[in-house]
């Protein structure tokens, strides 16, 4: 069984994209620039903006983090990202989701410049993506592609089942595995909480995507012998007996399934950290678009 290590993979990306910036610094010319815009205080959308923000740096990015207390007003927030679209100085923007329920996301998303938009939820860039043309991907879907060719996982002619149906993960997931790519060419299912034999499709995938956001979700019995597992999932659940009071875990009951599959993603460690590697790469790609 292969374990298909986040740590390992973005690592390698990282390392990729910071000598390429490296080489942009020598030439005297700015680095790609970030922003994140955080609305409230929830304690998830910290970490991973945290984790983004020192990802940049890490790899030589400037990153600004613009904060807004929950109570601000949807035109505000609009009118920011109006700014930010303006500046020439800022390649890629994400504002980090859930947003207070007062805030329509749909009119967020769609105010931001497709040209900045490196989280890749921009409908112009699903359009794009849709008919296989040149776009930003999604951050989790992008990242998952290059741990797929990072680890030469063979899925040309393979049936993958794609659990959860989010424009985040699962259906820009399925495009991409169905397309003509190198890490593609796979017939896919794409499954939702309404699918009355969701076991006896699982059972059918050599790859199996799991983005429905319930722990522990996928049991042994739902896959077959040498499937491939990614694991989307990063939920927090309660656990007295954990530091922190909580443990990360994922849609699959990793001890059990991961004794009778070819490869598996762990949680954390395997997706998440992905996501960082596919975000960063988008913005470095923002930059050079207009270069």
């Amino acid at each position: 069984m292969i374990l298909l290590d986040g740590k390992v993979v973005s690592a390698a990306v990282k390392e990729i994209i910071k000598t390429e910036t490296a080489i942009i610094l020598a030439k005297h010319q700015r680095p790609p620039h970030l922003v994140a815009i955080l609305v409230g205080n929830n304690g998830a959308s910290e970490t991973y903006v945290a984790s983004k923000v020192k990802n940049c740096e890490e790899v030589g990015f400037q990153s600004t983090l613009i904060r807004f207390d929950s109570d601000i007003s949807e035109k505000t927030l609009l009118d920011k990202i109006k700014e930010l679209n303006q500046d020439a100085t800022v390649d890629g923007i994400l504002v980090q989701l859930p947003l207070p329920k007062t805030i329509a996301e749909s009119k967020v998303i769609e105010a931001i410049d497709p040209t900045k938009d490196v989280d890749g939820f921009h409908p112009i860039n699903a359009g794009k993506l849709v008919q296989g043309l040149p776009a930003f991907i999604p951050a989790t879907p992008y990242g998952i592609m290059l741990m797929l060719e990072y680890y030469k996982i063979e899925t040309k002619g393979k049936h993958a089942v794609v659990i959860g149906r989010s424009n985040i993960v699962g259906r820009p997931m399925s495009i991409l595995l169905s397309s003509n790519l190198p890490y593609g060419n796979c017939t896919v299912t794409l499954c939702n909480s309404h699918t009355t034999n969701l076991k006896e499709m699982c059972l059918q995938g050599d790859i199996i995507v799991a983005a429905l956001g319930k722990p522990g979700f996928v049991k042994e019995d739902m896959v077959k012998e040498g499937a491939v597992i990614i694991d989307v999932g990063i939920t927090r659940v309660e656990d007295a007996t954990a530091k922190k009071g909580f443990r990360i875990k994922g849609d699959v009951s990793f001890d059990e399934v991961s004794r009778k599959v070819s490869a598996i993603t762990p949680v954390p460690g395997g997706v998440g950290l992905m996501t960082i590697a596919g975000l960063l790469k988008n913005t470095l790609l923002a930059y050079q678009n207009k270069m």
